[in-house]
């Protein structure tokens, strides 16, 4: 699928424009699940997503938490294309990436303390958002397919993802409604793709752990390029119990249950040669990097892209014959320490 190029007029002036005294039309582009800013992978390399933990110890109580699971549970690739052909209704996550001509939308929220893009001494949203105005009216920029006006709130997390192309930035919106005038949303979250920037301790993102979700994606470029993947991806599981680094929000307290932020890891003898090249690249991943709790839902459930180019007749079957016994937990709060040497690490572990 080749992204889909979507313009619209944005009233800008340029240094003729202004001795004119004309006003000049300046084309705003957004892109859905466009080509990503440079350099791979996203966030720095010594980002929490980015970790090799192919070597880091295994937690002590990883058999329970994997028991708690169910060892038998099989794995899910939580992606694919469109539901049926011309269908609004699709799988996996889509990504919107936008240039910095965008207008910026403000967006009402639910949870406005622990978002980005609000005033918190006003408690009033202000236009930090680059959203799209095709999100409103066209099918597949928002997580499930239906466009922003449809309001499934009550039934679909409504993820929308959008990368600012210019400036390296990652804006993450949860549970989505545009309203005819105005867009709501649970919550939402910036990240510089330059940094490694935690949330404030006790704050979601537009993930329930506080995580980025684009960057713990499959993507189907990674999956059938040239070389590896080099990033952990995104998982869920049915309930979680307080939350290890680098997760900053829990979503539960449930006895014997994985913390948000906990790492998963492919065991090391796991057997994956006879997969095609494109499963076997993100198996591969799982060894090296992992999966990192970030949401409740279904066990064992990885999170991707949406991409009608994903053969889910391979990726079904293939998944399918993983299972969580497959896995290990690593420590909880793994985080090696990095350059600066010596600098102080956040282990904090929390739980109700």
């Amino acid at each position: 699928m080749l992204p889909r190029l979507r313009r619209r007029a944005a009233v800008g002036t340029t240094a003729l424009g202004v001795a004119l005294g004309l006003t000049v039309s300046v084309a705003a582009v957004a892109l859905l699940t466009g080509p990503l800013p440079t350099p791979f992978p996203l966030f720095p390399r010594d980002n929490w997503w980015n970790l090799d933990i192919s070597a880091a110890p295994v937690d002590p109580a990883s058999a329970g938490y994997i028991a708690f699971i169910g060892a038998t549970r099989r794995l899910h690739p939580d992606f694919g294309g469109d539901e049926s052909p011309g269908s609004d209704n699709i799988y996996g996550l889509p990504y919107v990436v936008v240039d910095s001509a965008v207008a910026r939308q403000a967006v009402q929220f639910q949870y406005a303390s622990e978002s980005d893009g609000v005033n918190h001494a006003t408690g009033q949203s202000i236009p930090f958002y680059p959203i799209p105005v095709e999100a409103r009216t066209q099918a597949h920029w928002i997580e499930g397919g239906p466009p922003g006006s449809v309001d499934l709130r009550s039934t679909s997390d409504r993820h929308m993802l959008i990368v600012d192309r210019d400036a390296r930035a990652l804006y993450e919106l949860y549970n989505v409604y545009f309203d005819g005038t105005r867009w709501h949303a649970g919550s939402g979250a910036f990240f510089d793709l330059s940094r490694s920037d935690r949330r404030p301790d006790g704050w979601t993102s537009a993930d329930a752990a506080g995580l980025a979700i684009l960057p713990g994606l499959v993507r189907y470029e990674e999956a059938n390029g040239t070389g590896e993947i080099e990033h952990a991806f995104r998982v869920t599981v049915r309930a979680t119990n307080g939350y290890v680094y680098p997760a900053s929000h829990r979503a539960g307290s449930t006895a014997g249950a994985l913390p948000m932020g906990a790492r998963l890891r492919l065991k090391a003898g796991t057997n994956i040669s006879g997969f095609s090249a494109d499963v076997q690249r993100i198996f591969r991943a799982m060894k090296r990097y992992g999966l990192i709790v970030a949401d409740n839902g279904s066990d064992m459930y990885i999170s991707g892209t949406y991409d009608p180019r994903w053969n889910n007749d391979v990726l079904n079957p293939a998944f399918r014959t993983l299972t969580a016994a497959d896995f290990e937990v690593i420590a909880l709060g793994h985080n090696p320490p990095v350059s600066p040497p010596g600098a102080v690490q956040n282990l904090r572990f929390v739980r109700d």
